[in-house]
């Protein structure tokens, strides 16, 4: 298995390909995605967003996508927005895989810690968190406008 990023720092996109064939696998976690699935990635990348892939052979088998950015609470922030392993291939370590190129990515961006948030219907991804060292250091609030 490879990993291989979509975007450089500067979130310029360097595997239009790759990007591409992300697309399956990423609507595995977000099947709302709109049909132009490739426009909507640039849109996120042109907000800080960045992006890798799990490869093996041909096959996309996972993705994260990405930012960091500093803040008030713990200055460099690196915070993971996406990350799924293709259903087919759970378990078999593209998570960890995908877990430590994050670690030393943050690590080598100034970064203490990674963040994400997970829906709290996801205990099979929940489990697999604390497994990899993930605790849960508070609440997330979201207000609806309408």
């Amino acid at each position: 298995m490879e990993i291989i990023r979509i975007t450089d720092d500067a979130r310029k996109v360097l595997e239009p390909e790759w990007l591409a064939r992300a697309e399956s696998v990423h609507r595995q976690l977000r099947p709302q995605l709109p049909v132009g699935y490739v426009e909507k990635m640039k849109r996120v990348f042109e907000t800080g967003g960045e992006m890798c892939v799990a490869v093996e052979g041909s096959n996309v088998v996972g993705l994260a996508v990405f930012r960091s950015f500093e803040n008030t609470h713990v200055g460099a922030k690196f915070y993971v927005d996406d990350l799924v392993t293709d259903e087919k291939h759970r378990s078999g370590g593209v998570g960890r895989a995908l877990i430590a190129f994050l670690n030393r990515l943050a690590k080598g961006r100034g970064g203490s810690t990674i963040e994400l948030d997970s829906g709290t219907q996801r205990t099979n991804a929940h489990r697999f968190y604390f497994r990899e060292g993930f605790v849960i250091p508070s609440f997330s609030f979201r207000k609806d406008l309408q």
